[in-house]
């Protein structure tokens, strides 16, 4: 693996840091505590390209890659991890669409999440009860003349509110069938037969609009597939391998922020009649803090570098996730205790920062999940 960056990945790093600290950052507290859908933030986000990052040119993404993708992705969450998983299932959408849709879709919807004329595109897999089962889904599309007939619930979609295409995976053979009787669909928002429901009351990343979906007779044309019939599994798999570097993006981003605002406090506050970064109790949890995270760094981009250049990557980006996401609750934690009371209070963000981190163990893939992928191949 190369650890140097190339001039564009340096690049797309510096476009979304100062667009981060200029525009995001000041509004991230505000996004939490009303939880605001940042509309303006994300179509600022894509004439900057990057809402379509690993999305050819020739269709209107960036062309960047998966390195400069993570990147980016972590420069957003440092300033708002709201804002950051919605860019991150965006991009997540755009190159699904790109990699397995025909001329006509791809010509049809990745130009549109690239340009922010869709204000999102979701990515509609997990069920009531079928999360990372995905063999448990129940959902189901039944074909109709030249139509497909969509019936279903649907659970967690980030963006629903918003999407301008949903991609969504439904049963399309027996259930005995399990994994092997999935396909995908294209489902345009706002299509007749599908209703949104009330946004989730959460924990954290509360700008993130998540929602449940239900499909209840929802008529999409037989060109709505995407892919092959009966091959939803597979993409839903590979989309979510690439889907995991994203979410460690998140983590790196949000543990980086939570250190940054630990060393200034250190700096700042004073006990027992010197700054409390003198403190060698203190200096211990910072480096600490500095080591996990510079370690998740390295696995990050191991796992983006593997998927860029066309190898085997499924396994790296499962290790990936896993450390950083805890290590980012670890960080996090460790944010709130040098900030004392303070750290327990709104005043500061270092509680913003242990609330939104504290999903990225679950979401892409809880991190139980990803200790089964990571243990079958150490089993071989």
């Amino acid at each position: 693996m190369d650890v140097e960056l190339n001039e564009t990945q340096v690049l797309v790093q510096k476009t979304a840091r100062d667009y981060a600290t200029r525009v995001i950052a000041p509004q991230a507290a505000e996004i939490d505590e009303k939880e605001c859908f940042p509309r303006e933030i994300l179509r600022g986000l894509a004439e900057l390209g990057l809402m379509a990052i690993n999305v050819p040119h020739e269709l209107g993404g960036s062309g960047a890659g998966v390195v400069a993708a993570a990147l980016a992705l972590q420069e957003i969450a440092r300033a708002c991890a709201s804002t950051a998983v919605m860019m991150s299932v965006a991009n997540m959408v755009g190159e699904a669409i790109a990699r397995f849709g025909t001329d006509a879709q791809r010509q049809e919807h990745c130009s549109r999440l690239a340009s922010g004329e869709y204000a999102m595109g979701s990515f509609a897999l997990s069920e009531p009860d079928a999360g990372s089962d995905p063999g448990g889904m129940r959902t189901t599309a039944r074909r109709d003349g030249d139509h497909w007939v969509i019936d279903g619930a649907k659970q967690w979609i980030t963006g629903g509110t918003y999407a301008g295409v949903y991609i969504v995976w439904a049963r399309t053979s027996p259930p005995e069938t399990g994994a092997r009787g999935i396909s995908c669909f294209l489902v345009p928002g706002g299509a007749k037969g599908l209703k949104v429901g009330r946004p989730e009351d959460k924990m954290g990343i509360r700008g993130s609009d998540t929602v449940p979906l239900e499909f209840d007779g929802c008529r999409v044309p037989e060109s709505a597939l995407l892919g092959q019939e009966n091959g939803g599994f597979k993409i839903a798999m590979m989309a979510l391998d690439g889907g995991r570097i994203g979410i460690s993006s998140q983590a790196i981003g949000v543990a980086r922020a939570a250190l940054a605002e630990s060393v200034a406090y250190a700096k700042d506050r004073h006990t027992f009649g010197v700054p409390i970064a003198q403190h060698q109790a203190i200096q211990w949890k910072l480096a600490d803090m500095h080591t996990q995270i510079e370690a998740a760094q390295l696995l990050s981009m191991r796992a983006a570098w593997l998927k860029e250049n066309g190898k085997p990557f499924a396994r790296e980006a499962s290790i990936s996730k896993l450390f950083a996401s805890e290590m980012a609750v670890r960080v996090c934690n460790e944010a709130v205790q040098i900030h004392g009371g303070y750290g327990y209070t709104r005043e500061y963000a270092a509680e913003r920062h242990l609330r939104d981190a504290r999903v990225t163990m679950i979401y892409e893939g809880t991190s139980e999940i990803q200790r089964l992928v990571i243990a079958r191949t150490v089993l071989g």
